[in-house]
């Protein structure tokens, strides 16, 4: 594994602190989608996303806004270069972006990291309930689907484990 140097480490970090563009409440690096950053000549850069989906709309949005962070770092050149393999999961969120998502009324993905629970029920992120019901698979976007609980009534999105 090869160490990242003080600035690839430093434009890392500047690169993961950007919003995503569907869901601004967490980050790119807390949603897991920010792979690296490599500098690959003077002032030149080059940085590894890898989507929810492929052909996520948003991608372009997020290849957007690292580059004007990294140009406003005093990088000259920033290649974006979408990464598919290994493809994202939603065991890339981190524990900090699963509690973002929650606070924000998202209820956020199991942790599929080990076996497969025997119960499939998605917790409620307004009373905690797990008696809720499936109304779409999709939602506001391609990644979440849209529930509502049977105890509270109030819809939430949930986003879709992979």
């Amino acid at each position: 594994m090869v160490t990242a140097t003080p600035l690839e480490a430093e434009l890392m970090e500047l690169a993961g602190a950007v919003p995503d563009p569907e869901m601004p409440m967490v980050s790119l690096a807390e949603l897991g989608v920010l792979r690296g950053v490599h500098l690959v000549g003077p002032g030149r850069v080059q940085v590894e996303l890898t989507p929810t989906y492929t052909g996520c709309p948003a991608i372009e949005t997020m290849s957007s806004d690292i580059e004007q962070v990294l140009h406003e770092r005093g990088i000259a050149e920033v290649e974006v270069r979408t990464v598919l393999s290994p493809p994202w999961s939603t065991d890339a969120i981190t524990a900090e972006g699963r509690r973002k998502l929650a606070e924000a009324g998202i209820a956020p993905p199991r942790d599929m990291g080990g076996p497969v629970p025997v119960t499939l029920a998605i917790r409620c992120p307004h009373c905690g309930s797990t008696e809720t019901t499936l109304l779409s698979r999709f939602s506001s976007t391609a990644c979440k689907a849209l529930r509502r609980c049977d105890s509270c009534r109030e819809p939430f999105d949930h986003f879709k484990e992979l």
